[in-house]
């Protein structure tokens, strides 16, 4: 239950993630590596069980986790949540919630309803996974950290469609050749 052990669940499950992180200051680490640890963990919650109500039960843990640490409440023991307590301030934790809910659509194999709903979808992914590591470094211009948010974002999101489409989901509003364009 350590940052270790949050960098190296990045480094075996988000490896651009791991590389970016090693980039920054030593001093900057420790705070990425909980948040984008615990991105991996919310990521993959919905993908680990063919049960719905499974599915919704270990992301409402971590929206239920997260909620405790905003309300300055003790973290469980386990080898994420304990190292993120450790750096997240409460209204960090409190930003968090969104990516985790967001996660709901993994879930499902419900399509997106237009253009909005996917341009929703990454802004609560991605976007608040950018916000919040920003934020955790100190200062940053809200308008620079979400447009990089949702250009990355959106660029994981192209990068996963054939994988989301495996797995029998809906990852575009349109995916026709005409809807892509």
């Amino acid at each position: 239950m350590t940052i270790e052990a949050c960098a190296d669940l990045v480094r075996r499950a988000d490896p651009d993630r791991f590389l970016a992180t090693m980039a920054a200051p030593a001093a900057a680490r420790a705070p990425l590596f909980a948040i984008y640890a615990l991105n991996v963990e919310v990521a993959r919650a919905p993908w680990v069980t063919q049960e719905t109500l499974i599915a919704e039960m270990r992301l409402q843990w971590w929206r239920d986790a997260l909620a405790g640490i905003a309300g300055g409440g003790e973290a469980g023991a386990h080898e994420v949540l304990t190292p993120l307590a450790e750096v997240l301030t409460p209204g960090l934790a409190a930003a968090l919630d969104p990516l985790v809910e967001a996660r709901r659509w993994d879930i499902y194999r419900d399509p997106f309803a237009d253009e909005t709903a996917l341009e929703a979808h990454i802004d609560r992914t991605a976007g608040t996974l950018l916000r919040v590591a920003a934020r955790s470094l100190g200062p940053a211009d809200e308008t620079v950290v979400g447009d990089l948010a949702h250009a990355a974002g959106l660029a994981n999101w192209l990068r996963a469609v054939p994988g989301l489409a495996a797995r029998g989901r809906v990852p575009l509003p349109d995916p026709t050749p005409d809807g892509i364009r």
